[in-house]
């Protein structure tokens, strides 16, 4: 496409049809970290995608990259039975995802980074027609070791070759402006980069920074009343909003991640719970207009390819 495109699993698309967007979900996902937690069976999967559509949300993105039982060619079946438009990722995640023995710790950048522009130019080897719109990376706690960094500078030669953008899982909201320094050296501009969970550490005067610096604000933190109350997050998020750079900043996302909290696999809350719980207080607060701004402008911008750099 020459007009400015989204790439979805179904194909590449414009941004405006994408409607409200969760920037952060997870259809399939297995992970030692999360024994038990499995999210493996296609038909309880779609189900909760069509309950996701029922909320209201027009898009997402399937947020599971590199070894983690990602499913791109059942994701494809999903979207394309449902309506929903759905983002994959490519990269890798910290390495505590995967086991001691896993071959992916082992590659170096240039391994790395060739698998990430196949996924995302060619499409996925174990689905092939379907390919990623977003690579993936993620960092530890206020710490990026050597198997990120590795990542990272892959995910970036990616981005530049390809004009993908960014999705960076921050432990804990650490190292933001540490990240998007890195990420900077290596020539991606933080408008590319959306930072996973920057609401772990719910600071407004951070998050204005970030946003100052053009750099994408995930909030997925919602329903962890165990951590913090929502209410917490909401004050936050206006706060930041209160700001120009604030209002195109701020991006929505679940992160549900887990069996036990998808309703179709006998949970809750389900990913319909930002769509239903969060979005009506958002849209009182700070209005329909600015709402729409965050729901869907400022996503759809993120998730938009940029023009391919190779230098």
């Amino acid at each position: 496409m020459t007009e400015p495109f989204v790439r979805t699993v179904l194909g590449d698309v414009l941004p405006e049809v994408l409607g409200r967007v969760n920037y952060h979900e997870h259809l399939f996902q297995v992970s030692p970290l999360l024994p038990g937690e499995e999210l493996a069976d296609e038909e309880l999967s779609r189900a909760e995608a069509v309950d996701l559509v029922a909320a209201g949300t027009g898009a997402m993105v399937e947020a599971t990259p590199t070894g983690l039982g990602r499913r791109p060619d059942a994701v494809a079946r999903i979207s394309r039975s449902t309506g929903l438009h759905v983002v994959h990722v490519t990269g890798a995640h910290r390495a505590a995802h995967y086991g001691a023995d896993d071959s992916l710790l082992t590659l170096d950048e240039d391994r790395l980074a060739e698998r990430f522009i196949a996924d995302i130019a060619d499409g996925f080897a174990e689905a092939p027609g379907v390919r990623a719109g977003v690579v993936k990376a993620g960092i530890e706690y206020w710490n990026i070791p050597a198997f990120s960094r590795r990542v990272l500078t892959a995910a970036a030669t990616a981005a530049r070759i390809t004009g993908a953008p960014l999705m960076v899982h921050l432990e804990h909201g650490s190292a933001a402006h540490e990240l998007l320094d890195l990420l900077e050296a290596e020539g991606i501009a933080p408008s590319r980069v959306a930072l996973a969970h920057v609401d772990r550490n719910p600071d407004p005067l951070v998050h204005a920074d970030l946003a100052a610096r053009g750099a994408r604000l995930g909030y997925d933190g919602w329903a962890r009343h165990r951590d913090w109350p929502d209410s917490m997050l909401l004050d936050c998020l206006t706060r930041v909003v209160g700001t120009e750079a604030g209002r195109r900043a701020v991006i929505l996302g679940g992160d549900v991640a887990r069996a036990s909290r998808y309703l179709s696999y006998g949970g809750i809350p389900g990913l319909g719970y930002v769509a239903r719980r969060i979005v009506p207080q958002l849209e009182e607060r700070l209005g329909v207009e600015v709402a729409s701004g965050i729901l869907h402008d400022n996503p759809a911008s993120w998730l938009t390819f940029a023009a391919p750099s190779p230098t």
